[in-house]
This record gives structure tokens, C-alpha cells and sequence, in this order.
């Protein structure tokens, strides 16, 4: 399916996997919204896909776990580009402590961050999708979700929380013809992993941001009617 045209929002857009993803995206010919906290990196990436011919974009700095922050950004973005029809949830945060060390300012920080994000977000562009009876929702999990490990109580936390939110949405949103998408990647080679000091090989030899933008991308191009249930995503169409 092409994707030509269409407008997608990208979360976490300024650095790593938002970064691949939308400049992966633009390069389709898709019109990219750009959201993050980082003025100074949005305009970077919005520089960069600008020079394309044909493709529009714009940003949006703003924090998503402020609810009234990411309204106002999207319908900034949405007033410039269009209604929304690919949302990928990506923007994050990470911090490692054990439940006995962690401040829970910080345990709760990472927990609004990552699912409420993910839920205000969501919740700013679902109507229009769903009067308009289509649109993709693509959340970015990760393999934290799925299972637990010493001192990621919080971050695994958010993204379990993730895992079931997107599993609620499906099936709330299938009848609307918007397919809901999950996926868990393991440790990419981001700003992020490195300023926590996740490392797990040589550098050349972990995932890059450019081969998860690529697999988002192969994501929203399926048909319609596909189903997939592969290692690391699961996806349901709408029936």
C-alpha cells in the first residue's frame, strides 16, 4: 500500500528512532508532524526533510506527559498539515532502580512519560480518525513490556501498561477501520541507551534506529487485510 501523501505524527521525532522514522517516512512521500520536547532538535529534522520536493512538514515542541501541552501542539500540527492518518507513538524515557532506591518522583516520571504519553497522544487524534473511518496507530513498546528484569520496575512498567493499552485500542478501533499496531524492539543503539548505559555487543552490531524506521514503515504499507503476528510486533486489521 503507498503511503504517498498521507500525513503521519511521529513522536519523539528530534533523535533516534522518531528521528529514522520520519526522515523513513518523508522519504515515501509522506507529510511529516514532528513532536518532541526539543525545539532545537525538531528544526533539524524538519530542515532535512524540507529539502524534498513535495513533502510537507512541521513541528511541535511540547512535553507529552502534559496533557494540555500535546493538544495544543497537535492542533498546531494538524491546522498546518491536515488530519492525522499514521500515528506513531515513540517518544520515551528511561531510567534503571531498584523499587527500594528509585525516588518515586522519578518511578512516576517515567510511568506518565511513556504510557499517559502515549495516551494523550492517542486520545488528541483518535476522534478525527475515527470520523474518517481510517487511519494507522503504531505504539513502540519494547521487549520490557513483555518481560520484567531487576531495576526497570518503572520502565517496564510503562511498557507493559503499553501492551495492554494498545490491545484495548484494536479492538475498540477495528470497527473504525484503523489498525492498531504494537511493536517490541530490544536495545537500539539511541541517545537514550547510551546515556543509561545499555550497551549489549559491539556498536555495529545492535539495532540501528534506521532498521526499526524501516520495519515501522513495512508496517504501514501492509494491505489492508494482511494479519501479522511475527517476533517482536503484533498487529490486527480491521474486520
Amino acid at each position: 500500500m503507498s503511503l504517498q501523501g498521507k500525513v503521519a505524527l511521529v513522536t519523539g521525532a528530534g533523535k533516534g528512532i522518531g528521528k529514522a522514522t520520519a526522515l523513513r517516512l518523508a522519504s515515501e512521500g509522506v507529510h511529516v508532524g514532528l513532536l518532541a520536547r526539543s525545539e532545537s532538535d525538531l528544526k533539524t529534522v524538519a530542515d532535512t526533510i524540507s529539502q524534498r520536493a513535495g513533502v510537507r512538514v512541521a513541528y511541535a515542541a511540547a512535553d507529552i506527559s502534559d496533557r494540555a501541552s500535546v493538544e495544543t501542539a497537535i492542533a498546531e500540527l494538524t491546522g498546518t498539515l491536515g488530519p492525522i492518518d499514521l500515528l506513531i507513538n515513540n517518544a520515551g524515557t528511561a531510567q534503571f532502580g531498584t523499587v527500594s532506591e528509585m525516588d518515586p518522583e522519578e518511578w512516576e516520571r517515567i510511568v506518565k512519560v511513556n504510557l499517559f504519553g502515549t495516551y494523550y497522544v492517542t486520545r488528541a487524534v483518535l476522534p478525527v480518525m475515527m470520523q474518517r473511518n481510517t487511519g494507522a496507530i503504531l505504539n513502540v513498546s519494547s521487549t520490557s513490556g513483555q518481560r520484567g528484569a531487576a531495576t526497570t520496575s518503572a520502565y517496564s512498567a510503562s511498557k507493559f501498561g503499553i501492551m495492554g493499552f494498545t490491545e484495548s485500542l484494536m479492538q475498540e478501533a477495528r470497527r473504525h477501520n484503523i489498525r492498531v499496531t504494537a511493536l517490541t524492539p530490544s536495545t537500539v543503539n539511541t541517545e537514550m541507551a547510551s546515556s543509561i548505559g545499555l550497551k549489549i555487543g559491539p556498536e555495529d552490531r545492535m539495532l540501528q534506529p534506521e532498521d526499526v524506521a524501516e520495519l515501522i514503515t513495512s508496517i504501514l504499507k501492509l494491505p489492508e487485510r494482511v494479519f501479522v503476528n511475527l517476533a517482536g510486533i503484533w498487529t490486527t486489521n480491521p474486520q
